[in-house]
C-alpha cells in the first residue's frame, strides 16, 4: 500500500491510495479523494480502532458544545 498527499490549490489536497498486492489483487489500484482545509482538529480514524470510550468522548464533546452555543444565544439576548 503506498499513500501519497499533494497539495492541489490552496484550499485542497489530495490523497491517494495505491493498493498492489499481486496475491489477492490481479493488477494495483488507486484511490483517490480530494480534502478541502478545514479549521478544525483532523483525527485519523484508524487512531482510534478498539477505542471503545470514543463514542461518548465525541457524544460529551458535542453537549459542550450545545452548551456553549446556548450561554451565548443567552449573552446575545440581554
Amino acid at each position: 500500500m503506498t499513500e501519497r498527499f499533494t497539495r492541489v490549490g490552496p484550499e485542497v489536497m489530495l490523497y491517494e491510495v495505491t493498493i498492489d498486492d499481486p496475491p489477492i489483487w490481479g493488477r494495483p489500484w488507486t484511490v483517490r479523494m480530494p480534502m478541502g482545509k478545514r479549521n478544525q482538529p483532523l483525527f485519523e480514524f484508524a487512531c482510534h480502532e478498539g477505542n471503545y470510550n470514543m463514542a461518548n468522548i465525541l457524544r460529551g464533546a458535542r453537549v459542550s458544545e450545545q452548551e456553549a452555543a446556548a450561554a451565548a444565544a443567552e449573552s446575545d439576548s440581554q
